[in-house]
């Protein structure tokens, strides 16, 4: 794979480097077909895993739901079409931003090893909710 994408990069550069300083309208198209860019096998990788990761509100809502926290959340804040966002989750506490048509509302920070809840609400400033769930 990578010696096809360097072969075809080696002539493509070739091919830009041979070509003369002819003003005729064939040697242009060649030259700005041949002046595109080439991308890696990472670019690749990385534009086919965004397009995976691009998911329906749907589908958001179910992955969303498999967390302990979820129900708690939802009964707090309402069931609207709310988007939630992962700004951190590693071994000790996940915290996530909740919002509304683009618009942050909330923040839930979840304590994983005490399962202690905390929702804020951004816009007023306000705790509303703060227990541990079980």
């Amino acid at each position: 794979m990578y010696k096809s994408m360097i072969a075809l990069v080696a002539g493509a550069t070739m091919l830009t480097a041979c070509n003369s300083n002819e003003t005729d309208e064939n040697s242009k198209e060649i030259t700005e077909k041949s002046e595109q860019p080439v991308q890696t096998a990472d670019e690749q990788l990385t534009q086919n895993e965004s397009a995976q990761n691009e998911t329906t509100p749907i589908e958001d809502h179910e992955k969303w739901s498999s967390l302990p926290e979820y129900g708690q959340i939802i009964k707090q804040i309402g069931n609207e079409d709310y988007n939630f966002n992962k700004e951190t989750d590693n071994d000790n506490k996940r915290v996530l931003l909740i919002d509304l048509k683009g618009e942050k509302q909330y923040k839930a920070i979840f304590v994983k090893n005490t399962n202690r809840l905390k929702i804020v609400k951004i816009n007023d400033g306000g705790e509303i909710f703060n227990e541990v769930i079980k």
